[in-house]
């Protein structure tokens, strides 16, 4: 993971939306193109730049693929934020 992955990955309107309807919890990819009025092939390339970033995790279970928030990267943005700051 890389901070400019992040931010770019963090810049686009629609990758935020996704990322706070994941915040309640797991979504399958059909869950999350239901919000929004775009193809299933651009929601699905919206979360492929989340997943490189490492923003999110996917997990396969029979036909269905479910996408979670990865906070680890999260919390490494805001302690590196936080230092930037000079927060203690």
């Amino acid at each position: 993971m890389s901070f400019a992955e992040t931010f770019k990955a963090l810049s686009d309107a629609v990758r935020r939306e996704i990322l706070e309807r994941l915040r309640n919890g797991r979504l399958s990819a059909g869950e999350i193109a239901g919000h929004f009025d775009m193809t299933q092939a651009t929601v699905s390339y919206h979360l492929k730049i989340l997943k490189q970033a490492d923003l999110i995790r996917e997990t396969r279970e029979k036909n269905f693929i479910f996408y979670e928030l990865n906070l680890t990267v999260l919390e490494e943005i805001m302690v590196w934020l936080s230092d930037l700051k000079g927060e203690t």
